[in-house]
């Protein structure tokens, strides 16, 4: 109970909380020390115990793997990334039918997240070998480079990809806020429901930006046109296809991730984490927020006992 309240809020809070609502004086030191000691057997048993997946009432169609980073503010070395991964399952109409979360703190590489998250995967396959598997990301090198690796087709993130527009439209038609708007929804429509949709708007864009010296050499149209080139020529952005078949084609799941499980509780004003306090408290939120791992978690320690589990 301890444990699971300090991943939701700070020692303060829970001590506030155990003493208002249970009736337990406790000291801060104490909660902190109980659920450190919790997220230790966490973290050490990370690769040898594995956790079973939830009976579903249909086996996935899709299992879409994705994977991004947020900012966090480390004592001693400033903002530093900290890793998002989940990998959703989702059955034939599209809907979601269970996520899993991982989360890491701040490390140069990302080679123990990415351990983690294939051991995952390979879990997951082993399980469902019948689903087909999608990678979702923003677009950032590193993160296709391990997609590629684990999932059948690539799928750049639709919303970021209508951000990029959204930018590029604002210069086009400056000072025409209604023609701006109704291009960029045509252009959104055109990019998500027509096959070949992204080279058409990439020929727009250069196009517009030919006619209009204004916009010609601006930054926000030339990345438009850049990441349309380089993620259209990728394959990453036949959204039609993926639509047709009830495919995820965003990453908002892992986005909200990147805020329920590391923002929230990491960035809360004046937080500053060393590295063992925050991959204990990222650990704990992971296992909390992951249907069913709360339970299967405490039902190994209750099988073999804290002390063999530590």
């Amino acid at each position: 109970m301890v444990s699971s309240k300090y991943a939701e809020s700070g020692s303060a809070r829970v001590r506030r909380d155990l003493r208002d609502n249970h009736g337990r004086e406790v000291s801060r030191c104490l909660i902190q020390d109980i659920a450190d000691a919790v997220a230790a057997v966490a973290l050490v048993k990370e690769e040898a115990w594995s956790y079973h997946l939830p009976k579903l009432e249909t086996p996935p169609t899709t299992v879409a793997l994705s994977l991004d980073g947020t900012c966090a503010l480390m004592c001693e070395d400033g903002w530093r990334e900290t890793m998002v991964g989940t990998i959703s399952f989702y059955d034939a109409a599209g809907q979601r039918q269970h996520t899993i979360y991982l989360a890491a703190t701040p490390e140069y590489g990302k080679a123990t997240f990415l351990g983690r998250l294939e051991a995952e995967v390979f879990h997951v396959k082993a399980t469902y070998p019948q689903a087909h598997y999608a990678g979702i990301a923003d677009g950032a090198k590193g993160n296709w480079e391990f997609l590629e690796r684990h999932t059948d087709t690539q799928v750049v993130d639709f919303w970021h990809a209508a951000e990029y527009l959204g930018k590029a439209a604002a210069v086009l038609y400056r000072g025409q806020p209604a023609t701006r708007q109704s291009w960029t929804e045509a252009s959104c429509h055109t990019l998500k429901h027509e096959p070949g949709g992204a080279a058409t708007v990439l020929k727009q864009l250069k196009s517009l930006a030919k006619v209009r010296p204004w916009a010609k050499d601006d930054e926000d149209v030339q990345r438009a046109i850049t990441y349309f080139t380089n993620q259209s020529a990728a394959g990453r952005m036949n959204y039609a296809a993926r639509v047709a078949k009830n495919e995820p084609i965003g990453s908002g799941v892992t986005e909200a991730a990147c805020k329920v499980i590391v923002k929230q509780r990491l960035c809360g004003s004046g937080m500053k984490w060393k590295e063992s306090g925050a991959a204990a408290v990222l650990s704990l939120r992971c296992l909390n927020h992951t249907t069913g791992r709360w339970d299967q978690f405490w039902s190994k320690i209750d099988r073999w006992g804290f002390p063999v589990a530590a």
